[in-house]
């Protein structure tokens, strides 16, 4: 069954208590409408109901470029059910719990997706209850977002590919003036460039040598979101999340653990389909002698290089 976290409501008269965990895509979302009023309510029907979306968009950049693509950017709707939890009548005074269960099943040819929160695409999963009265009062409204992720599978399981790494001046990337560069070299090693989404990136850096100061060493998580149709795609990259791994002038040869967690609600499981896609995700180092106010474009003074890790497997 789904594990529940009780939202509370600060509307006058309709609190509900709605699923906050939904742990798989073939389970029923149960929970209950809790009414809270001082003194009789009389209502016109209270009601239910569940959507799934996944809305995408196109950045500033790319506005006008593809005019086939606002054809398509309507939400696709993954999931659609609505229900009537209560007939129009009166509720008495004090706390009324109404119970609810709706079933997790997709639109015909539709996929129910991971709850994703992205900056181009978005796949979201509400429940909206709203209690509908005469025309001399307000309608009572309550949306509440419950999550949705996909069960552990053996065959998903993420297989650990460990991969080895060396920074040099010549494997920089985002860098046109190399002569200025000063000769160092970093290395180390991930322990695996297929993430289980609930497990740490994790690995290992090594400063050989430096000819200069080092003022930062950083890891940077970016998504790559595509949103497009058959008359082209735009793909963009965004910043997730930003960890400093190494402060000051680190001392050579001294290992250096990598230890980054993904931040659920704004990453998923590599994800292509015909509309949008999410992935791959890109590992950033950085080491900074001049701090950057752009960190995905980097100064000069930075230097970069990256390194893709392509799909995460989701192992609950």
């Amino acid at each position: 069954m789904s594990k529940v976290s009780p939202l509370v409501s600060h509307l006058p008269a309709l609190p509900s208590r709605l699923p906050a965990l939904l742990t798989t895509s073939r389970e029923k979302i149960t929970g209950v409408i809790l009414v809270s009023s001082n003194s009789d309510i009389k209502h016109e029907g209270i009601t239910l109901a569940m959507e799934g979306t996944v809305n995408l968009q196109l950045s500033a950049k790319n506005v006008g470029i593809f005019e086939a693509f606002y054809n398509s950017v309507k939400p696709i709707q993954l999931v659609s059910y609505a229900l009537e939890v209560a007939s129009p009548g009166k509720i008495p005074a004090g706390k009324t719990e109404i119970p609810f269960e709706f079933p997790l099943a997709s639109r015909p040819n539709k996929t129910l997706y991971e709850t994703y929160h992205g900056v181009f695409v978005n796949v979201q999963y509400l429940l909206k209850c709203e209690m509908k009265r005469s025309f001399l009062a307000k309608d009572l409204i309550k949306v509440a977002e419950f999550i949705v992720e996909y069960k552990s599978q053996t065959s998903d399981k993420a297989s650990p590919r460990p991969v080895e790494f060396s920074i040099t001046p010549e494997s920089l990337q985002n860098n046109r003036d190399r002569g200025h560069i000063p000769h160092f070299r970093v290395k180390g090693h991930l322990d695996s460039t297929v993430c289980c989404l609930t497990k740490p990136f994790s690995g290992e850096l090594i400063v050989d040598h430096c000819e200069i100061p080092i003022k930062s060493v950083e890891l940077q998580l970016v998504r790559v979101e595509t949103c497009g149709c058959a008359e082209g795609y735009a793909k963009d990259a965004t910043e997730i999340q930003n960890i400093q791994i190494g402060e000051g002038n680190v001392p050579c040869g001294m290992a250096i653990p990598i230890y980054m967690i993904f931040p659920r609600l704004f990453t998923c499981p590599t994800l292509f389909t015909s509309n949008f896609k999410v992935g791959s995700w890109v590992a950033r180092f950085t080491l900074l002698p001049v701090m950057s106010s752009d960190r995905l474009k980097p100064r000069s003074g930075n230097w970069v290089v990256m390194i893709d890790f392509l799909y995460l497997f989701v192992q609950w």
